[in-house]
């Protein structure tokens, strides 16, 4: 295996664990699901969710540090690693990075630990793919409710979007990502 695809593994690995790894059941996975999110770019319509994209590719920057120990003493690696990693963000990207920041930026609380997996998994239920497990994989279907996302052709009130909202008043199809966010989080 080349150091690229090594490099590029363990990223997904990486991605993976950040979401999944203490959610596992024995003998449940869900790699089938995560690799086809990690290969469909995300697009988007509103501008402001160009946001969500730059913050899906920012994690790059974050594995790259963590590789080398949180250091940019080997820039050559730092970089060696980011040109390997080159590419449009995915769909996989911008869910963990979305994940992280509402955890980080908006509901860190210590009384509640880490719930980066919280928010991620909730998004994962909204699309509709919870059940997609390895073993229960179907390619067109979870295609279908990608597509169905990233063209907001979901319900208004966020079904097969990322945050369900009921009785919001509001269409979710136009709000950015992040407001979206913002409304689910407040309706707790």
């Amino acid at each position: 295996m080349s150091f690229s695809s090594q490099i590029k593994n363990e990223y997904f690995d990486w991605l993976y664990d950040y979401v999944c790894t203490s959610r596992n059941i024995p003998g449940l996975s869900y790699r089938k699901l995560f690799s086809l999110l990690h290969d469909i770019e995300f697009t988007y319509i509103l501008d402001n969710d160009v946001n969500r994209y730059n913050d899906g590719i920012e994690l790059r920057r974050r594995f790259a540090l963590e590789k080398l120990g949180y250091t940019v003493e080997d820039k050559d690696g730092y970089h060696y690693i980011l040109d390997i990693l080159r590419g449009p963000c995915s769909v996989l990207e911008m869910m963990v990075a979305l994940s992280l920041r509402c955890e980080e930026e908006i509901m860190d609380d210590p009384r509640y630990g880490n719930r980066i997996k919280q928010w991620f998994w909730s998004m994962i239920k909204t699309i509709g793919l919870q059940t997609m497990t390895d073993n229960n994989f179907d390619f067109d279907f979870v295609q279908h409710k990608i597509y169905i996302f990233l063209n907001r052709q979901y319900e208004p009130d966020g079904t097969g979007g990322l945050f369900y909202i009921p009785d919001t008043g509001e269409d979710m199809r136009e709000l950015s990502i992040w407001a979206q966010l913002n409304r689910y989080l407040n309706s707790f």
